[in-house]
């Protein structure tokens, strides 16, 4: 290889070199990024960002949202914002959700925003909440009055978030279930179906007093009953029930006493039945000690014989065969 081919080949490889090492250096330091932070009042030295690069922290999030503070009047700290982003939450939601409560007069700092933000919780829809008040609409609740008229009703309940609560506090489940719970207690304790439809803002009063967002993460404005309808006669249905029931109830037993009678009525002809059986023993053993003579058989005979005659005549059968004579 020549002198000239070494130095093209030196010459090569150095300005890869340096492109190399330009790719580096505009990577690490966001050249962009600095000067459209240094030019909207929230400079961020190159250093910072550079860090950030190290650290796998996209600059451009952290300085876009230090701008957005920065223009709303807000002081918020790079070191924050990063701190934030690297604990997995968004920083852009939050310092969205800060600008709007500040320009709401909401006071809210940035600890309780991120730690709204990393338990999972919209902040900047929770801020909005707060501005303008949410309406849930609960399903159909059904509840029995005192006179057993059963009653379905739907309620919506006006909420709005509820920040210091915000985190720990329960969700709209909770409100739904509660409100639900109110409006079956108060329409079991009227004493008709005709005070709550005549009344319905009743159970909104009752319910509403109840203090049903306690320890959750809204506060209930108002409640509103939407519908009104007239279910079954849960009331009349039971008493049915029951009386059905007891029929069964007293059949059984009815039906228990009769085959009681039954069995002793055939207990008792068996006994007949047996005692019949020892007549003829005990006649032949008359005979044989001599305290029965033929004409007392003969007697008996004819005696028993009328007797079954009777009987057939009585019932409407054949006539029995005629008695021995004499």
């Amino acid at each position: 290889m020549t002198g000239i081919e070494t130095g093209a080949f030196g010459a090569v490889a150095l300005l890869i070199l340096m492109v190399a090492v330009l790719v580096s250096v505009l990577y690490l330091i966001p050249v962009r990024v600095w000067i459209a932070a240094f030019a909207s009042g929230a400079y961020v030295g190159l250093f910072t960002l550079i860090g950030m690069r190290l650290r796998r922290v996209p600059p451009g999030t952290i300085v876009t949202a230090r701008i957005s503070a920065v223009k709303a009047g807000l002081d918020i700290s790079v070191n924050d914002l990063e701190a934030h982003y690297l604990a997995g939450g968004n920083v852009v939601n939050v310092v969205n959700a800060l600008i709007s409560a500040d320009k709401a007069n909401i006071a809210m700092p940035f600890k309780r925003a991120a730690a709204i933000d990393l338990a999972g919780r919209d902040v900047l829809a929770a801020v909005k909440m707060s501005v303008i008040p949410k309406v849930i609409e609960t399903p159909r609740i059904a509840a029995v009055a005192k006179d057993g008229i059963q009653l379905i009703a739907v309620s919506r309940v006006t909420v709005r978030t509820n920040i210091d609560r915000l985190v720990g506090g329960a969700g709209e489940e909770t409100i739904i279930a509660r409100v639900g719970e109110g409006m079956v207690s108060t329409i079991g304790s009227s004493a008709s179906h005709k005070n709550v439809l005549e009344n319905p803002d009743h159970i909104s009063k009752h319910v509403l007093a109840a203090g049903l967002d306690a320890g959750t993460a809204y506060e209930i404005l108002s409640i509103d009953i939407a519908d009104v309808d007239v279910g079954e006669n849960i009331g009349a249905k039971l008493q049915i029930d029951q009386a059905n029931a007891d029929k069964q109830i007293a059949q059984a037993k009815a039906e228990e006493r009769r085959a009681m009678a039954v069995a002793l009525e055939q207990e008792m002809r068996a006994r007949v039945v047996e005692a019949e059986a020892e007549v003829p023993r005990a006649m032949a053993e008359a005979f044989r000690q001599g305290n029965l003579g033929i004409m007392d058989y003969y007697r008996m005979k004819n005696v028993q014989a009328d007797t079954t005659m009777r009987e057939a005549i009585a019932e409407g059968g054949p006539e029995p065969p005629p008695s021995p004579k004499r």
